[in-house]
């Protein structure tokens, strides 16, 4: 009997298959340490206890995205270890904050099956879900991947899309409980900007990039578990280790803070695309383009939503060509709500 784990292919997922994924995970101070070393994240919230506490919160907590992560790299061995590439994101929400002694644990379902023209590769729709030791889900998102098929003769399943929400109403958003704003210190949180200083359509250069180094992107890789073939295999991808997505959405979402210091909490994920690859030596710059506003019910706490584009290389503001289709330079597209102080 083989004691190794090959990994699923795109003919071994069924419509409503539950994943229950190993390993629970407790983090701790040393999963924001190694955040901020990989990253330059600077949101004081997720800096400070002192500040966090001043904004309501019991400390500070672990980083929106450190723990979608976290929660993320659970899945990975189940849903895209013979991944070709991860796709898109939809309907993200974080529900709970994580604290420094949480255990996190992460649970799929597959939502969605269709498998491509090549008859070699499908695409898989899963919902995963974040859960903490009290078993209280922490955060959901849904995303799909290009999974390789392991036995090309395998029957294509029936195309099941699921239908997605385009974007999350401010009336889907979790506001964390007892979070205000209104003692909020825009000299220790690094900016003057309000949430009223943004207008709707206003763009944003974060001025500042980063080059991607290989040894960065496996340490970040490995610090979350993710063990995705395409990141560490170059036998499995001759071309070159495909830089794991996430890396460059803490990235993008870090250089941000130049412009967006005051965009505090993710509790949103509308939508993201990594539009095109990332490799080792690529320099990673970014801007935001302000999609809509709303008031919210928390005392000095406004929602705003987000555009964050990565790009490599490109011009500032170079999105998507009159054929619709990303610049070549652009490596992520990410819609996000993020709590900012009114």
């Amino acid at each position: 009997m083989a004691k190794t784990n090959p990994g699923r292919f795109f003919e071994d997922y069924t419509i409503g298959q539950t994943i229950d994924h190993a390993v629970p995970r407790t983090v701790s101070g040393g999963e924001r340490a190694l955040y901020h070393a990989l990253y330059p994240a600077r949101h004081a919230l997720y800096s400070s206890d002192q500040f966090a506490q001043s904004c309501g919160l019991a400390a500070s907590p672990i980083d929106d995205l450190a723990a979608f992560h976290v929660v993320f790299g659970k899945t990975v061995p189940d849903v895209s270890l013979n991944a070709v590439a991860n796709l898109g994101y939809a309907e993200g929400r974080w529900l709970l904050p994580v604290f420094p002694g949480d255990t996190l644990r992460s649970t799929s379902e597959v939502i969605g099956l269709k498998q491509n023209s090549n008859g070699k590769t499908g695409v898989v729709y899963v919902r995963t879900r974040g859960l903490n030791q009290r078993d209280e889900v922490v955060m959901e998102y849904c995303r799909w991947v290009m999974v390789r098929k392991n036995d090309l003769d395998a029957p294509a399943p029936e195309t099941v899309l699921p239908d997605l929400k385009k974007a999350l109403s401010v009336d889907d958003l979790v506001i964390p409980e007892g979070l205000d704003f209104s003692n909020y210190d825009f000299t220790l949180a690094g900016e003057p900007h309000r949430w009223g200083d943004y207008e709707i359509g206003e763009q944003i250069d974060h001025v500042d990039g980063v080059t991607i180094e290989e040894a960065e992107h496996m340490i970040a890789t490995r610090l979350w578990q993710n063990t995705a073939k395409v990141h560490f295999d170059l036998s499995f991808r001759p071309e070159g280790r495909l830089i794991y997505g996430g890396h460059v959405i803490s990235m993008a979402r870090a250089l941000s803070f130049n412009g967006l210091a005051n965009a505090q909490m993710i509790v949103g994920l509308n939508g993201g695309a990594h539009a095109n690859p990332c490799f080792a030596g690529d320099t990673v710059k970014a801007w935001t383009e302000v999609l809509d506003k709303a008031e919210t019910s928390a005392p000095g706490v406004g929602a705003i939503r987000l555009r964050l584009v990565a790009s490599k290389g490109g011009a500032p503001f170079a999105y998507k060509g009159e054929d619709g289709r990303y610049d070549p330079s652009v490596l992520l597209d990410l819609d996000y709500w993020a709590l900012m102080p009114m």
